[in-house]
């Protein structure tokens, strides 16, 4: 058989995940806020496309022109054409001080600053646009660099000073090395300690403090409560944090009613004297889906419309234009621009048809959940869901990201749902691992003070009682996992609260 170059003919099927097919997926993973701006992107990019607000369409019509003699004119546009105090006194022929008493020795100021690029008059002379002067919330930054400007007057001192400042984490705490910042700015660790010490004076109490017992320190010591005993106390956080509480009397040498004092004295402080100015904004979570009850006690699947953005092609707009487009190149664009349109309304009503239909399904299978709570909550999958509905893993996964369900459970990400499975002892359902974690903490919660359930004791109960194959290094992560003290620490803190 001769080996040699040769042209065959094969046929095949291959996907193709074409640009729009690719953005197509895009959009699904997309949460409602993300799809809203990407929306607002494309209205502005394409003319063809208007946003259906659901109403009638209607004709806007010009309104006539205001014309410069009319008397009734809007007062904004006349405080546009009015000029400084100085040229309005001088028309008028009187003093400044009769017409703006509070404007006397302004106007050179006023002169002096420049409005800010933007809008413009008629004239062509600029003017401000109010919004841009609008007051935002103050940073720590320049909250504290306020007070350190009315502090330190050394240039040296001031540069320090920035430097620690920089270095503050969202706290308020300094989370770099003070021989650190010595080191780059090229001067003595001495002279930042000294700098340190001078600006831990600044509100709020307890800033560039470098650890949590020097932040508590700096608080206690303005409010003439720092005395030895107190400052031993703050040395020894950490039998605070383990509930030795005896150990801390003996070492302290305090009965128990000073110390309860010296606790509640600390409980009144700011550990992150920081956080009020954090600046970052709480985001509400608006629901994608509701599910309700109905009449007839079925599950109600509804798409929030709210969150939604709907498009539709001007058509009116598209016959116009087409009417007047000659060259080749604007035929082009329009039919790009309507091709587009199609592509994203056919987009947006696929992905809430997927979102409806995904939700469903879990709804479905999360019967029990909705009916009896956390506890039935059953083992789900991907895969689960995937197979029931005939789409892709990868699909139900876009799906279900970034986007939530309200219940009458309450409020959860559709990834909520979809849990591991812990095997039964008895052969019967698998429990999920919220359910389990839920069992956990009810233990816990309802446990004698005088009988605490270590990790072993709680896997047997979660064994025998409810079929629940959990080993112990199972219940001792979940319980990690919800924050819950170990065995020894609640044994601690329930006998102090006995006592």
């Amino acid at each position: 058989m001769a080996i040699g170059p040769r042209l065959d003919i094969r046929q095949s099927q291959t996907l193709a995940l074409t640009p729009q097919l690719m953005q197509s997926i895009k959009l699904l993973q997309l949460s409602h806020t993300e799809l809203s701006q990407f929306v607002e992107e494309e209205l502005m990019r394409n003319p063809l496309l208007d946003r259906d607000d659901g109403g009638e369409e209607r004709t806007v019509e010009e309104e006539p022109a205001v014309k410069a003699d009319d008397r009734a004119v809007d007062v904004s546009s006349r405080g546009e054409q009015l000029g400084s105090a100085v040229s309005v006194a001088q028309e008028m022929d009187t003093d400044v001080a009769n017409l703006y008493p509070e404007q006397v020795g302004q106007d050179s100021l006023s002169q002096s600053l420049s409005w800010p690029e933007g809008k413009h008059t008629s004239g062509g002379q600029e003017t401000g646009d109010f919004e841009q002067f609008a007051a935002g919330e103050k940073s720590l930054n320049d909250h504290l660099i306020e007070q350190i400007s009315l502090i330190l007057s050394h240039p040296g001192d001031m540069l320090i000073a920035s430097a620690l400042i920089e270095n503050l984490n969202e706290t308020g705490y300094v989370d770099v090395p003070l021989d650190q910042i010595a080191d780059q700015l090229g001067t003595e660790l001495g002279h930042v300690e000294a700098v340190l010490e001078a600006v831990q004076g600044c509100d709020p109490l307890g800033i560039f403090a470098r650890d949590l017992a020097e932040c508590l320190a700096i608080q206690l010591r303005e409010k003439d409560r720092l005395d030895p005993m107190m400052q031993m106390l703050l040395d020894n956080l950490d039998l605070l944090a383990a509930h030795k509480i005896t150990e801390l009397q003996k070492l302290l040498g305090a009965d128990a009613e000073d110390l309860g004092d010296m606790l509640a004295e600390i409980r009144r402080l700011d550990p992150r004297p920081g956080r009020a100015f954090e600046g970052s904004n709480v985001q509400a979570i608006v629901p994608d889906v509701f599910v309700r009850q109905g009449n007839s006690k079925e599950w109600v699947i509804e798409l929030n419309q709210e969150v939604l953005p709907k498009v539709l092609i001007n058509r009116t707009y598209l016959a116009s234009v087409s009417a007047s487009a000659k060259k080749g190149e604007d035929k082009t664009y329009l039919s790009e621009c309507l091709q587009t349109a199609n592509w994203l309304t056919k987009s947006l009503d696929q992905r809430a048809q997927t979102i409806l239909k995904v939700t469903k399904e879990i709804v479905r299978q999360q019967d029990g959940f909705l009916h009896h709570g956390v506890s039935q909550l059953r083992p789900m999958t991907l895969k689960m869901v995937a197979e029931e509905i005939e789409m892709h893993e990868s699909t139900i996964s876009r799906v279900t990201s970034n986007k939530y369900v309200s219940t009458p459970r309450g409020l959860f990400e559709l990834k909520y749902f979809f849990t591991s499975a812990i095997h039964s002892a008895s052969g019967e359902a698998d429990h999920s691992a919220e359910s389990v974690k839920y069992r956990i903490k009810q233990l816990i919660d309802a446990e004698d003070p005088r009988k605490i359930l270590s990790d072993d004791k709680i896997a047997a109960i979660l064994n025998d009682e409810q079929s629940m194959n959990v080993a112990r290094r199972t219940v001792a992560k979940y319980r990690e996992a919800m924050n819950i003290a170990s065995s020894v620490i609640r044994r601690r803190q329930k006998r102090e609260l006995v006592r």
